[in-house]
């Protein structure tokens, strides 16, 4: 289960750098929608995933409801999910 966690929050956060750095501007900028919305629906699907497996991912870990926030809070920020990974994840390979 870790794992998985670790492949989805990799693509989540891929997928965020994505929309913030190519789908936005193209969107403002170029006028060009269709790649934010294609993006924008996938990275929704991974980060619905990345919060259930960080539920799930608590119990196995003994996570504490501040680590817990701490992951949580990680898929909104650019780079986070990457960061979360190597402080929290990087010893289960």
């Amino acid at each position: 289960m870790i794992k998985s966690f670790r492949t989805v929050s990799f693509f989540e956060g891929i997928s965020f750098l994505v929309i913030l750095f190519i789908t936005m501007p193209l969107k403002y900028i170029f006028e060009t929608p269709g790649p934010n919305r294609v993006i924008g629906m996938a990275h929704g699907a991974l980060f619905l995933l990345y919060v259930i497996l960080a539920l799930l991912v608590k119990s196995k870990k003994n996570w504490d409801t501040k680590t817990l926030a701490i992951v949580l809070v990680c898929s909104v920020i650019p780079f986070g999910t990457f960061w979360m990974d190597r402080k929290y994840l990087k010893e289960s390979n």
